[in-house]
Parts: C-alpha cells; sequence; structure tokens
C-alpha cells in the first residue's frame, strides 16, 4: 500500500496523536525523530475542499499544487493527447530534478507501432523526463504473451488480459517506485464513467489520482498541442482520437464521442487501471477457486480409476 496515508473510513481527525508529536515542542515537522508520520494526511471534508478549490485553477496551478505538496508523485500515461499536454506543461515549469515528475508507461505489448514510435520522439524531446517501462511480469514480446496466455486472450478472456497487460504491471510500478500520487490523463469530455470526475480522488488502495486537465474539451487539448509543437500520435491524423492497443481500437466517425474506437460494440469503457482493484481482486479469487476445483475433480476422477 503507498505510503501515503489516505484511507479515508479510518480517517476522522487531522490531529497528529502523541506518537507523532516531537516530544518537547508538542509538534511534528520533516526534521522529528519520529519516523511514523504520515506523508499526507486528509480527511474527507478536507478532500471536498480540495476539489472545490482546485476545480477554478488552469492545470498548470494544478500541477504545481501537485509537486509541492504531494511527495511520491508520478505522471502515468499512454502518450494520449491529454497526458502529452501534462507532460509539455509540466517540461515549462523549470522544476528542480528532485521535484520533477517521471513519467510510467505500460507497455502492453499490444500498442500500435506508431505508439511505440512516439515514445521515442518524447524522449528526444524531453531528454529530462525519465519514463519508466513496464512490462507484464517474465515477458518481453507479443509471441511471449500469446504463449503464456493463449492467442487474443482479449477476445476469450478480457479480464485476465486487463490484469497480465496493465493492472499487474501497474501496480509493480507503483510498488517497486513507490508511487504515491499519479497525474491521469482523464477528462470528464471524455464521457461514459468520467463524465462526473473529481480533480483529486483516491483508490481502494489509498492511491491518489490527480485528473489536472479534467475540464478541459478536446479541442482545447488539440489547441493546445498544435499551439505548442507538441509531438503526438501520427494516428490521430487517420481518424482515431482515442489509442489504446491495436486490437481494440479504431478510428472514431463524425459525431461520434472521442473514446468510441474504444471496445467498439462493447459496454466496455475503462481498460482496468482506473477500474476498483477490488473488482480484479474478486475476479482472482474466483480464477483461484475455479483451478482449486477443477484440481479436486481431476484427482476425484483419477481416484476412481484407480480404484476400478
Amino acid at each position: 500500500m503507498p505510503a501515503i496515508a489516505l484511507s479515508l473510513q479510518q480517517l476522522e481527525t487531522e490531529i497528529l496523536p502523541p506518537a507523532h508529536r516531537d516530544d518537547e515542542s508538542g509538534y511534528a515537522s520533516g526534521s522529528s525523530s519520529q519516523t511514523s508520520l504520515p506523508d499526507v494526511f486528509f480527511t474527507k471534508p478536507h478532500l471536498r475542499f480540495l476539489n472545490r478549490q482546485l476545480q477554478n485553477l488552469e492545470p498548470q496551478e494544478i500541477l504545481r499544487w501537485c509537486i509541492t505538496t504531494l511527495p511520491g508523485l508520478f505522471q502515468t500515461t499512454a502518450f494520449g493527447l491529454t497526458g502529452l499536454v501534462t507532460l509539455d506543461m509540466l517540461s515549462k515549469m523549470k522544476v528542480p530534478r528532485p521535484q520533477q515528475v517521471d513519467v510510467v508507461f505500460l507497455d502492453t505489448l499490444h500498442h500500435f507501432s506508431e505508439t511505440l514510435a512516439l515514445v521515442d520522439r518524447v524522449r528526444d524531446r524531453y531528454p529530462l523526463v525519465n519514463i519508466h517501462v513496464f512490462k507484464p511480469a517474465g515477458i518481453n514480446s507479443s509471441e511471449q504473451f500469446a504463449q503464456q496466455y493463449g492467442e487474443r486472450l482479449w477476445e476469450s478472456n478480457d479480464q485476465l488480459y486487463d490484469w497480465a497487460a496493465k493492472v499487474e504491471p501497474a501496480q509493480r510500478a507503483y510498488r517497486e517506485l513507490q508511487v504515491n500520487a499519479i497525474l491521469t490523463g482523464r477528462r470528464r469530455s471524455q464521457g461514459g464513467k468520467r463524465g462526473d470526475l473529481a480533480i483529486v480522488e483516491i483508490d481502494e488502495a489509498g492511491l491518489i489520482k490527480i485528473n489536472p486537465l479534467a475540464n478541459w474539451s478536446f479541442q482545447q487539448v488539440q489547441d493546445y498541442i498544435k499551439a505548442n509543437n507538441v509531438p503526438y500520435n501520427d494516428l490521430l491524423d487517420r481518424g482515431y482520437r482515442s489509442v489504446g492497443d491495436w486490437h481494440s481500437t479504431q478510428p472514431v466517425q463524425a459525431g461520434e464521442d472521442e473514446r468510441a474506437g474504444r471496445w467498439k460494440g462493447q459496454q466496455k469503457t475503462e481498460c482496468g487501471i482506473h477500474n476498483p482493484r477490488s473488482k480484479f481482486a474478486q475476479y482472482l479469487r474466483q480464477q483461484e477457486l475455479k483451478k482449486q476445483e477443477e484440481a479436486l475433480e481431476k484427482a476425484s476422477r483419477s481416484g476412481l480409476k484407480i480404484e476400478s
């Protein structure tokens, strides 16, 4: 679990207990000898207040607040337009190295070649940005992925695909990099479950998610990209608007929602990393129980054959 203490069900007061106070002054500080100080302490009223205040700020102001307030801050992006805007805004803030925001990129091994080419262009354009790449555990190619999970797993078991290609690598990244808070590229204008996004959210595990461009439209994002000559995915010039894995992304038609090309014809609207973690925990438990039942049934059949 991230180091930030943000289990809202447990946080009913912002007053530090005696164990967190300096013995002499009665107050806690970063230089205090106490090692159990929480990095950030939010109550529900405080979170509501923050969202009311941040709602009226420009994205750059939100980003600066994040940098000065949240330790363990990273940006997670697949280099869509909104993520690229965020990255460019951060690069113009002249933030000193210790406070610069590193990027986490989940290489599902099923990205378009245009997306991977964009990653290289982003590295060239923003040489000071560290990009941490995480792939499915123990796998380095789509061929290896198919060998381990079977061909076209996204069709036979999309939940397992989301877990193996995105959710598990994301959780591993957060754990290994000690991520406490992430900047996302989600916006309300993208529709679906994103229609009522808050600026600051907290997931079940206490991870803080900040959506600095939540208020922006696709047109605003596109205008920024053009005005600032930000590199972008070549697929956007071919009718695509939201780009994910090649097998689940299509161009959008005139009048369609921005993310209409993702999982077209399905009820699905999110790739997994922004779904509740408990959903995947429940799914994994069900898979484990299924395996146990199959093993017991196999053992039972084997026993019957021996007795006969």
